[in-house]
């Protein structure tokens, strides 16, 4: 493993309890491959621009056909696709924002799924153009909305991230996740820890993943 990618949502940054998660993940990988280079991308911290018209425009504007300025625009967007593409594992921390992606990581999603660079159309449907690899999100919420009697809140946002990176051809996606928090901090510390147990039982697995 040579480059881990490690991407930040929470506008709570460090005191966020997905960024706990996602950074005990990042050095749970550095342990098992201590010379791997971290790229870090803090969504939260500076936050991708809205698409712009101009953007759309060079974005579906044949490459030998783009201008000078066309290319610039696209220089952002093709920014974060070589951090994607140049990352052996993906490490995403992200809260849960009614119900779905914050806005953040919807626009960061945006630059990097473009036609003709990460996927192509074709006439059986979207192929991804990028190779796979693990991607580990972590994901903080107030309500809960995966298991047991206290779920009382819809996910549009596990399945989303699945068939959006399917999309690019990553479909190594894996979650886990710290629910109810806010609420107490006896549960909030019983939730990361049962985090960071199971990202320290599966850690070997996925830098497996990668290397296979």
């Amino acid at each position: 493993m040579n480059h881990i990618l490690h991407i930040e949502c929470s506008p709570r940054g460090a005191a966020s309890f997905s960024s706990q998660v996602a950074r005990h993940a990042v050095q749970a990988l550095l342990r098992e491959h201590p010379n791997a280079r971290v790229i870090e991308r803090s969504l939260g911290d500076e936050p991708p621009p809205h698409m712009s018209l101009g953007f759309i425009g060079a974005a579906f504007t044949e490459p030998h056909a783009r201008t000078e300025a066309q290319r610039g625009l696209l220089a952002y967007s093709e920014a974060l696709i070589a951090e994607l593409d140049a990352a052996d594992v993906v490490v995403i921390g992200t809260p849960m924002h009614n119900y779905t992606a914050p806005s953040s990581l919807k626009a960061w999603i945006d630059y990097v799924v473009r036609v003709g660079r990460t996927f192509n159309v074709t006439p059986q449907g979207k192929v991804g153009l990028l190779g796979d690899r693990p991607v580990l999100v972590a994901i903080a919420s107030g309500g809960f909305f995966s298991e047991g009697e206290r779920v009382r809140q819809p996910d549009y946002l596990t399945g989303y991230l699945r068939a959006v990176f399917a999309t690019i051809g990553i479909r190594n996606v894996e979650f886990v996740t710290v629910e109810g928090m806010g609420r107490d901090r006896e549960r909030e510390a019983a939730m990361l820890e049962r985090a960071r147990h199971w990202i320290d039982a599966n850690v070997g697995r996925l830098a497996r993943t990668q290397a296979a």
